[in-house]
């Protein structure tokens, strides 16, 4: 796809932002990002900068930061469709972990998945809904997940083309689950739930605005939250700062609640449950 070059000057506000979007989109890379995701980003950084052109480079650098750099080998989303088909329905655990490998942030909590989940979920049952936001490749972990058999499951990140891989998950897992595009960093309201999952999200999402963690944190209506950080950088660096300074902030947000809040460290991740009582 080819688009005009970006116009210099900013007279009309909303047509240099649909611009923007349409040069971002233009790149594989970003093609199927939520337009609306794409659209808050690019509103933040137009007014930060004088240059809409310099303004569609640092949109991408922001996507890449909150999402792109956990794809490092790209989204083949043909090849896990065609996996999901020729799965055996009866078990589909092999091909959920063979896919999960996939996303940087999902093959490093395989090694303990049963364990995450049964320590974070056990005991808080029954859990009939969950909200998985930024779910990347999550929701294939829900065969490890003690969910109630009728559990409702609900995923959502900023790919369009992920969400679609996901509706094939849920049916042929028979699950009633499903995905979609949702802008967390300008959270729309969403349906009561028992369980919403946020697993390491808030640090992406203030990479783009210093508040966003509180605003989505304040919007969602779970009985339970499940927040995680990551222990180490995407390239495998431990930042002896990092914890201490994700727990800090973390639990700032929190004082200003009525939350209870229990902790837990796993080899590559710390989670806070937030029992909400919404």
């Amino acid at each position: 796809m080819r688009t005009r070059p970006l116009r210099a000057a900013v007279d009309d506000p909303v047509s240099v932002l649909d611009e923007l979007v349409a040069h971002v989109r233009a790149a594989r890379k970003y093609r199927s990002v939520s337009p609306e995701v794409i659209r808050t980003i690019g509103r933040l950084e137009l007014s930060r900068r004088r240059n809409p052109a310099e303004a569609v480079k640092t949109t991408k650098r922001r996507l890449h930061q909150i999402a792109g750099a956990y794809w490092p080998a790209g989204m083949p989303v043909d090849r896990w469709l065609g996996e999901l088909c020729a799965a055996e329905a009866a078990d589909l655990r092999p091909t959920c972990r063979s896919i999960m490998v996939d996303h940087a942030s999902t093959r490093e909590r395989l090694p303990f998945l049963e364990e995450f989940y049964r320590t974070l979920m056990g005991d808080i049952g029954p859990i009939r809904s969950v909200l998985d936001i930024g779910c990347g490749l999550n929701p294939l972990s829900l065969p490890w997940m003690p969910v109630a058999a009728n559990c409702t499951y609900h995923a959502c990140d900023i790919y369009e083309d992920l969400a679609g891989m996901l509706d094939l998950f849920f049916k042929r897992a028979e699950v009633r689950g499903r995905a979609g595009t949702w802008n967390a960093l300008h959270p729309a309201p969403v349906e009561k739930v028992d369980v919403a999952l946020l697993l390491k999200l808030l640090p992406c999402l203030e990479q783009v605005a210093h508040h966003a963690s509180e605003e989505l944190l304040q919007a969602l209506p779970a009985r339970f939250l499940v927040v995680s950080f990551p222990l180490h950088s995407l390239g495998g660096r431990r930042d002896k700062g990092m914890r201490e300074n994700y727990e800090e902030r973390f639990l700032r947000i929190a004082e200003s609640r009525s939350w209870r809040v229990e902790r837990f460290v796993f080899p590559t991740e710390l989670v806070f449950r937030v029992g909400t009582n919404p």
